[in-house]
């Protein structure tokens, strides 16, 4: 008799989604569907299609080597002078990476309340969300962790997927957005939408869950492998509608924006407050699970820097430093900084650290001696390398990106 088949069950997958969907991508997908229409679908495919490559890896460093990618650097690293070198990429990457990803999440969030009930009280709710946020990680368990943020997750994607289909995208403009192709002065928003989507922290945040997620069984990492794939994709489909939503009001109307915020307003007027509602929903959710996944994946790496199995010194270092990262990413939402130069910045941080990490990444998948059979195969190489060679592409823009912008401000 033939064995059934597991049912699907959300995990580590998931909660790469909900830290990819945060409100950098809500924002440049508005602004690409507002500015150019569906001509850039196959953009966001490309980077769905790469992140799954890339998580796939993550997914079985922790499910089949019992691995975090911060532990296996550690542990790969040729002497003590290496392994000093990989534990500052993991701090310097992470921390201050991270301080810049959490502050444009916070007021993210904000935003999406705002979209809903008009602005207000700002700084109180910046501090509302940051609270929210600490309350969950103060949890310190992986599991009830997931849970929330697997409703929220429900949550946005449900928004998003009724916003799209209130304006109704016609289907085949969204099929014609399918051919690669990049339209005047859209350069930088093609190469936003995919630095939005491949997001470093969550190699770190994917191979430390699916090892907390999955246990020693044989079928671990073939559902590992599934459920990233398949969340990954759900996350991708969540950016087209976002896209598609903004390329069938905003564009078809001629509306300029500058946020996600700005098109719920924008499009009120012609398809009713249901409109404002569900994109400040779903944006106010994008904000809060990104405010909670980019801590999680600070302490998960920072954690396995430090020696020792001691399980209650483990989670109390866990709260510790993810609610030190939101306390930082929230003092610096409260000085009143733009939300666009927010994820501008985050943007930049991204660009510079996502080819150093696919890199270490791609040469941990590689150690055999260390991974087993869990390791990289020839296709996967491939495929990890074409990747790589687009986020070193992506790293040099974000350096160019972030001069250009220092020069400006002078």
């Amino acid at each position: 008799m033939a064995a059934r088949r597991k049912r699907f069950q959300a995990g580590p997958g998931t909660l790469v989604a909900a830290a990819f969907i945060g409100p950098g991508t809500v924002t440049t997908c508005t602004l690409a569907g507002a500015n150019f229409g569906f001509a850039l679908v196959w953009a966001l495919i490309f980077a769905t299609i790469s992140t799954i490559i890339l998580q796939d890896m993550s997914a079985r460093l922790g499910a089949g080597a019992r691995l975090g990618l911060g532990e296996a650097l550690i542990k790969s690293a040729p002497g003590s002078l290496g392994t000093a070198i990989a534990g500052g990429l993991i701090i310097a990457a992470l921390a201050i990476g991270n301080a810049a990803y959490e502050s444009g999440n916070i007021v993210g969030g904000v935003l999406g309340v705002e979209a809903m009930t008009g602005e207000g009280a700002r700084r109180l709710l910046i501090l509302t969300i940051a609270v929210t946020a600490s309350a969950i990680l103060l949890i310190g368990r992986y599991k009830p962790i997931e849970r929330i943020l697997v409703v929220l997750v429900l949550i946005m994607s449900a928004a998003f997927a009724l916003a799209a289909i209130l304006v109704r995208p016609d289907p085949l403009n969204l099929l014609s957005g399918l051919w690669p192709t990049i339209p005047e002065n859209g350069l930088l928003t093609t190469i936003a939408l995919i630095g939005t989507t491949i997001v470093p922290y969550n190699l770190f945040l994917h191979a430390a869950a699916a090892r907390q997620r999955w246990n020693d069984d044989p079928t671990s990492v073939t559902d590992a492998r599934r459920e990233s794939a398949v969340s990954i994709g759900v996350g991708g489909l969540v950016s087209i509608l976002i896209l598609s939503t903004a390329a069938s009001s905003l564009f078809a109307m001629g509306i300029d924006v500058s946020s996600a915020r700005d098109m719920a307003l924008a499009i009120e007027p012609a398809f009713g407050p249901s409109a404002r509602y569900l994109i400040g929903a779903g944006l106010f959710a994008a904000g809060l699970t990104s405010a909670v996944t980019a801590p999680m994946a600070t302490a998960y790496a920072l954690n396995e820097l430090i020696p020792g199995k001691d399980v209650s010194k483990s989670a109390t270092r866990f709260r510790i430093i993810a609610l030190a990262v939101v306390a930082i990413g929230a003092g610096i939402a409260l000085t009143g900084v733009k939300a666009v130069s927010l994820i501008l910045i985050a943007q930049a941080a991204n660009g510079l650290l996502l080819p150093i990490i696919a890199v270490f990444l791609l040469y941990v998948m590689n150690r055999r001696n260390l991974l087993g059979d869990h390791a990289n195969g020839q296709l996967a190489n491939m495929a990890g390398g074409l990747v790589v060679l687009v986020a070193a592409i992506l790293g040099a823009r974000g350096i160019w990106r972030a001069i250009e912008t220092g020069l400006s401000s002078l």
